[in-house]
């Protein structure tokens, strides 16, 4: 690997996306989620490539954004902070029992990131749902257990994030990246 890369995983409504930003804040380079922007794109589209109408052009759409904005953070310096990575495009496929495609799984064995990755864990909490966050809450937990399933498979260390607020989250993971 090139540069070091970190994910951020986890279930939907688990505050990724709220450290993410809080990341960016104090100056880390961030890579925001694939997934919201096209299912953004598709709905003032009109278009059907959305998690719960075609959940496989989804993904395409998904591993074409991650695979572009994995090559464009190899010009960035310092670290890198994924808004989830290409195995989460497996995790959701597998979640929905879709197959994986052979070039999805090769993706995401080429385009690495450094072995730890950090998990939100589901936390009922915070968890909400939106117009593009629709599942439940047992989809959300099914969803963080498949992560972490998956990442496991393709050889990254998970570190789980603490269930307390995001300066303190993001406290966390600085002191993770310094080690």
């Amino acid at each position: 690997m090139s540069a070091p890369f970190f994910v951020l995983t986890g279930g939907p409504g688990a505050g990724k996306t709220s450290l993410i930003a809080e990341l960016a804040r104090r100056g880390f380079h961030t890579i925001p989620e694939s997934g919201r922007a096209i299912i953004r794109e598709e709905m003032q589209s009109g278009g059907d490539a959305l998690p719960w109408a075609d959940l496989a052009a989804c993904a395409e759409r998904m591993l074409e954004r991650d695979l572009r904005a994995h090559r464009a953070a190899r010009a960035l310096s310092g670290p890198v902070i994924f808004d989830r990575g290409i195995p989460d495009i497996l995790g959701y496929l597998t979640l929905c029992n879709l197959p994986v495609p052979p070039h999805v799984a090769t993706a995401a064995k080429a385009a690495r990131h450094n072995r730890r990755v950090f998990l939100a864990p589901y936390w009922d909490e915070i968890f909400t749902q939106d117009p593009e966050r629709k599942q439940s809450q047992t989809e959300a937990e099914a969803t963080c257990s498949v992560m972490f399933e998956t990442y496991i498979a393709f050889g990254y260390e998970i570190i789980e994030l603490p269930r307390t607020d995001i300066a303190w989250r993001a406290d966390f993971v600085c002191e993770q990246l310094a080690i």
